[in-house]
């Protein structure tokens, strides 16, 4: 198990104290199978004898008891095993969701949306299986068998020898064999699996225009050969697992035949008596069976291990070179009312090194004040490090050189606070698929129709949303149902009910015609300005009555004379 898996695996393993009793009562099921067996065995040997009826007794209860006992204790065994698998389950989203939150946004862009949603529901739920599938079922069943052997050593020594040599050598060939024929296909399937969730996510977000251009047959292709490679890959998978249950079962007569071979010795010359030389050939039988669940368990581990390393591939323990650290004893916000003074000397910075092959400065060398209250136009051609800016101003990347916020260099400052004081509109929105109350909500969950309404009147939205039917119209998957523009204002919106004393806009008007693009811009920085510091980015001619300076933005640096 290599290191990289381990945050992963630690997260899923519940406590020792919620495990234990889940681990005790596997071992009393599997104990209760091995007995239930040997007082059969014991009860039917014993009764050909024809004993008095008083001498069956213990046996009759006893084949009665483990009989009722196998299957309660498997209950009991299921219930509060699961019971803690899916606690730490709970557990452990809420630790892959802390790891994943310094990573977001930019951390997470090589990763495919829907190969990263395989990861965070399939690949997490397949973690379960560790302390199910993996390590509770081989603790119980090993303290089940050792006691087993342990009885038939006290019976006949030679024939636990014989049954514990069946048991590893048929154990060792089982795993082994089973490895050969399917471990490349399961560590494939959760690979696999991601593709094809991948594949039916961007179908599905893609079907309107793939339907307009006739090019859906190309598209479900690809959804039905990743399904194809997928389906193939669980096949031979189940292949080993068959062939490992053969392989137990064969081991099973192995052990049961160098038993009575052993034990004979002892039943010829008196020392073993007939129920007790039933017993010990007919309880490895029942070790085997128990047994059975060591190649399975060794596949689940293939399996889990896969998942754990796409999980920790998504939200590596270290984060990658480009993205801030999160601070552990965070400077105070300056407590000045208003939006803050912003101070970059010798800004540099860069996008996070994803790849692990080195990142290129996306910034080499910024210089810029933005001065409280003040409308700042940052101009440049598509590639000059705008948006690059924009993330750094919000604390998604690091940089280098210097970034003041009322004096206090931004590093040393809580990102959650940070971004409580300067907010961002992107240059492509997010909305939710949902009404258009609760892609406000978000922003201030304790506005009222009222409020949202007028918010909405302020960016220019009011007539429109009226017009719908109000908040409740939906805005479809990622704003499908509204305009570039519209989208542009809703999350306008919601940075106003944020109340952001600084306000950066990246090039709001990408998605808008040029001939709306001026009125757009003139609506959205009267709204948005009201006080506000307002950074607006943007390759676009803006009109430069609407904005206090222009600084220009050119192969990375901004002077320190500009504007």
């Amino acid at each position: 198990m290599s290191a990289d898996v381990h945050p992963s695996l630690r997260l899923a393993m519940p406590p020792a104290r919620r495990f234990a009793l889940p681990v005790l009562l596997g071992a009393l099921s599997a104990g209760s199978t091995i007995a239930l067996l040997a007082a059969s065995a014991w009860l039917i040997a014993r009764a050909a004898e024809q004993p008095p009826i008083l001498y069956l007794s213990l046996g009759v209860v006893g084949v009665r008891a483990f009989a009722i006992g196998r299957g309660v204790f498997r209950y009991l065994e299921r219930l509060t095993g699961h019971e803690a698998a899916f606690r730490q389950l709970a557990d452990l989203r809420v630790g892959i969701v802390r790891r994943v939150i310094p990573l977001a946004p930019d951390g997470l862009a090589a990763t495919r949306r829907g190969d990263l949603l395989a990861r965070f529901t399939g690949d997490v739920d397949a973690l379960q299986d560790l302390p199910l599938r993996v390590v509770q079922p081989v603790a119980g069943a090993a303290v089940a068998i050792v006691l087993a052997l342990a009885g038939i050593a006290w019976l006949a020594p030679g024939a636990a020898l014989a049954v514990t040599v069946a048991l590893v050598l048929g154990l060792i060939v089982a795993t082994l064999g089973q490895g050969a024929l399917s471990a490349r296909a399961e560590r494939r399937i959760a690979p696999l699996r991601g593709e094809l969730a991948d594949a039916v996510l961007a179908h599905v977000q893609a079907l309107p225009t793939l339907v307009a251009y006739d090019a859906e047959g190309p598209s479900l292709d690809r959804v039905a050969d990743a399904d194809r490679r997928l389906r193939r890959a669980r096949v031979r998978a189940a292949v080993g697992s068959g062939l490992a249950a053969a392989a137990v079962a064969i081991t099973a007569g192995a052990a049961v035949l160098g038993a009575v071979v052993a034990a004979a010795g002892p039943l010829a010359d008196g020392t073993l008596g007939g129920p007790e030389f039933a017993i010990v050939a007919l309880v490895p039988l029942a070790i085997l069976e128990v047994a059975g669940v060591v190649p399975v368990a060794w596949a689940t581990w293939r399996t889990v291990r896969q998942s754990a390393e796409r999980v920790d591939g998504a939200v590596p323990s270290e984060l990658p070179a480009g993205l801030p650290r999160p601070v552990a004893d965070p400077a105070p916000m300056p407590a000045v009312d208003g939006p803050p003074l912003l101070e970059l000397r010798d800004l540099r910075a860069s996008w996070p090194d994803l790849a692990g092959v080195g990142a290129s400065h996306a910034l080499a060398g910024v210089d810029l004040t933005v001065r409280p209250g003040e409308r700042v136009l940052v101009r440049g051609p598509s590639g000059a490090g705008k948006t690059t800016l924009a993330h750094v101003l919000v604390g998604f990347l690091a940089y280098e050189g210097s970034f003041r916020v009322d004096g206090v260099e931004a590093s040393v400052l809580d990102a959650d606070r940070l971004r409580e004081r300067i907010g961002l509109c992107e240059q492509r929105p997010w909305l939710f698929d949902t009404d258009i109350r609760q892609n406000l909500l978000f922003a201030r969950d304790d506005a009222d129709d009222d409020e949202l309404l007028a918010v909405l009147d302020r960016v220019g939205l009011g007539d429109w949303v009226r017009e719908r039917g109000g908040l409740d119209a939906s805005v479809g998957e990622r704003g499908a149902l509204v305009s570039g523009g519209q989208a542009q204002r809703i999350a306008l919106a919601r940075a106003m009910l944020a109340d952001f004393p600084v306000l950066v806009l990246d090039e709001p008007t990408a998605n808008v015609d040029q001939e709306r693009a001026d009125a757009l811009l003139a609506d959205l920085l009267a709204a948005g300005a009201d006080g506000r510091t307002v950074v607006l980015i943007s390759h676009d001619r803006v009109d430069p009555a609407l904005v206090d300076r222009t600084v220009v933005c050119a192969d990375g640096r901004i002077p320190a004379n500009a504007g």
